[in-house]
């Protein structure tokens, strides 16, 4: 049902350089660059991952209430990328493990404040 999820960045370079080595670890590269965004994938016809430098030219800022969620296939990738993304300077939001009966899953915060999470069912 989602094509695409955007973020914003006040630092595309440095941010797309952290979103390239996460992404990494499940298989997903840039799909689409232009001068203000990058797109990622992991096939062209599956949803979208895009980080931009707002059209606006305002700063970017976080949305409160905001998570962007990446569903992977078992517990170790969920682990792998909150590990990726710690090492890559990403804040910790909450540590792997179970979240309630049904979920595995970890929150991060992206370089730019913007919260992530990485979680398969169980």
């Amino acid at each position: 049902m989602i094509g695409y999820v955007t973020v914003g960045t006040n630092n595309l370079e440095t941010s797309s350089r952290f979103y390239d080595a996460v992404f990494a670890e499940i298989g997903a590269t840039r799909f689409w660059v232009e001068e203000r965004f990058i797109v990622w994938a992991t096939e062209p016809e599956k949803s979208k991952f895009c980080l931009i430098k707002p059209y606006d030219g305002e700063p970017a800022t976080v949305g409160n209430g905001v998570m962007v969620a990446f569903e992977v296939s078992d517990p170790s990738l969920v682990d792998a990328l909150y590990n990726k993304s710690i090492d890559l300077g990403g804040k910790d939001e909450g540590f792997p493990g179970n979240r309630g009966e049904h979920f595995y899953g970890a929150y991060v915060r992206d370089l730019d404040g913007n919260k992530l999470y990485f979680f398969t069912s169980i």
